[in-house]
């Protein structure tokens, strides 16, 4: 062998000796997406229903209080993995410019998460719902089980693996699809113990809960059942002392904010409403104003919704499980988030809705409401599809024992979903480096934020979904629906955006919708043909 061979060969060994000892050092990635989770739904973040899972995984990890979604499902999953915001890569309406929505197809620059973690070295994984243009493995996902049907919960019509499509589950079959989930996590993560154990692996799990229709277990919603007569004035109270308790806000930062009585369901469907019964209500309203049937139908309700939320927290503790016995636990990064506030949608869809079945079975469509979305998203106003802090502000939980260390506290910074795929690519050690064409990425690394507690630089977040629009910089966030003027508020002592202070502060907010123009106008650019 000449020299120069064997010193080809030489290097061409210490490099990959060098790769197995990163991909030893560097943590798997595991997101956890739940579907339309209020912002206090869980225990660690001030609410009453049991999550001691994920309570758990807070108590050894990290929560965020001013985490930002986009305020829709779509948009948010396509922020995530891409790492952009939705309207820059056409999974979301730029006013005034015509491409771009639910339909919207990226531009080639706009690859997905897997492809740069497979660059990496990562093998990565897809579990639940997708929501994005093109299908899963096609887009770089080496495994991917997709639950394309979300209005079924037990028995669901779409379902493919690796692109595949599966045959539709019989009703009545015992199915529920949050096990379902969790089942095959828990079986693609066994596969990579015993065929890329020498590999990190990034894992996407999509849970379809708690989204509409209100479908949950029996024996769930037993445990809940008379949990929610007192009503959701009561609840939003007690989740507000819960919320400063756990020190996630304070009264200094934040009050409860009056319930809006005004505001109901973003789409207005009044024969559904109708067709649900004499207990159902477009708007919320004093619950000593309800009479005994709307009362016993809108905590019904409620008990369905929290026996969901239940089961996820019970499913995702097989899952963490799955991760202990594999002894990639603490060397695992799990976030767990929502991909917007709760819904107060009022809508009977798919298979319909028969009121003469017991509430949460398949034979039934109930949905949340804006009473209890309310008292979900407390102690913010709106809900999804508006983007008040109620739309866009969701749980954010980090758990990662090998790199975090001050476990147990709280971070304060604004971060946002955009923030997620810059947090990956520097832990998987690679290059933050837009394609070819396509624009600088516009989030930063959460790394530091978790280790170290370091500020965020950054000069603001954007967002636009359907007209209504906001941008926050600092401590300020201008805000808008599609049918008021710009607001103004101080979130460093009204997060629950309570006192407008545009009247007060005309250059400061005039400054703001600037940038918020300037932004939409570069956005518009960005995905020109």
């Amino acid at each position: 062998m000449s020299n120069s061979i064997k010193l080809i060969f030489f290097v061409g060994v210490a490099l990959v000796c060098t790769l197995q000892t990163a991909w030893a050092d560097r943590p798997n990635i595991m997101i956890i997406l739940a579907d339309d989770l209020g912002f206090s739904d869980l225990g660690c973040y001030g609410g009453e229903i049991e999550t001691p899972n994920l309570d758990s995984l807070a108590a050894n990890g990290l929560r965020f209080t001013n985490f930002y979604n986009t305020g829709r499902c779509w948009p948010t999953r396509s922020s995530i993995l891409t790492g952009y915001y939705a309207q820059q890569v056409r999974r979301d309406r730029i006013p005034g410019v015509k491409r771009g929505g639910m339909s919207g197809k990226r531009p080639p620059w706009g690859a997905l998460a897997p492809v740069r973690m497979q660059a990496a070295g990562y093998r990565t994984y897809h579990i639940g719902k997708w929501h994005i243009d093109g299908m899963p493995v096609q887009q770089g996902f080496d495994h991917s089980y997709f639950l394309g049907d979300q209005a079924r919960f037990f028995s669901p019509k779409r379902r493919f693996l690796n692109d595949v499509a599966l045959p539709a589950v019989e009703r009545d079959s015992g199915y529920y699809a949050t096990v379902d989930l969790a089942d095959r996590t828990i079986e693609s993560l066994k596969a990579h113990s015993v065929n890329h154990a020498d590999q990190p692996f990034f894992h996407y799990l999509a849970l379809t809960a708690p989204h509409f229709p209100l479908h949950a277990l029996p024996e769930d919603i037993v445990k809940y059942q008379d949990r929610y007569s007192q009503g959701w004035d009561v609840v939003r109270e007690t989740r507000w002392q819960g919320l400063q308790k756990a020190g996630i806000l304070s009264n200094e930062q934040c009050r409860l904010s009056p319930m809006e009585m005004e505001t109901g369901a973003p789409y207005q469907r009044p024969k559904d409403i109708q067709a649900y019964g004499a207990g159902e209500m477009a708007l919320p309203q004093p619950w000593d104003s309800l009479s005994q049937e709307q009362k016993q139908f809108q905590a019904t309700k409620m008990a369905i919704h929290a026996a969901m939320v239940d089961r996820i927290d019970r499913e995702l503790g097989r899952v963490f499980q799955q991760l202990k016995d594999m002894g990639e636990f603490d060397n695992t990064l799990i976030i767990f988030l929502s991909d917007n506030g709760c819904s107060s949608e009022l809508m009977i869809r798919d298979d319909g809705h028969d009121p003469q079945a017991a509430p949460g079975s398949a034979a039934t469509h109930l949905c949340l409401g804006p009473g209890w979305a309310s008292a979900s998203n407390t102690p913010f106003r709106k809900h999804k599809t508006w983007v008040h802090e109620g739309g866009i502000a969701t749980p954010f939980i980090a758990h990662w024992p090998a790199g975090i260390k001050d476990t147990g506290e709280v971070r304060h910074q604004p971060a946002h979903l955009v923030d997620v795929l810059p947090t990956m690519l520097q832990l998987a050690q690679t290059e933050l480096k837009p394609d070819t064409g396509g624009p600088e990425f516009p989030g930063e690394s959460l790394v530091n934020a978790m280790v170290e507690n370091q500020e965020i630089e950054r000069d603001f977040v954007w967002w636009s979904h359907e007209k209504n629009n906001a941008i926050r910089m600092g401590r300020w966030k201008a805000v808008k629906t599609s049918s008021t003027d710009w607001e103004l508020y101080d979130l460093s002592v009204d997060r629950s955006e309570t006192r407008n202070l545009a009247g007060e502060n005309p250059q400061q907010l005039s400054t703001m919708v600037n940038r918020w123009n300037e932004t939409r106008d570069q956005f518009a650019e960005d995905i020109k043909e």
